[in-house]
């Protein structure tokens, strides 16, 4: 987490709050929180399957 400034710019609160956004993983796509999590574990072959189900149909 970012650290607390004494003196912050209206930008450097901006970047705090998107840092604690990122830090609560909420994303639309359950299975892109399992692919990290399963990144996280080391388990790189099912993450990339997983990342494999939630790529774009073109």
């Amino acid at each position: 987490m970012a650290q607390r400034r004494f003196f912050s710019s209206p930008l450097d609160q901006q970047r705090d709050r998107l840092d604690g956004c990122w830090q609560l993983e909420c994303d639309i796509d359950p299975l892109i929180l399992r692919a990290r999590v399963l990144h996280g574990r080391g388990e790189v072959n099912g993450a990339a399957g997983l990342e494999q189900e939630v790529l774009p149909i073109v």
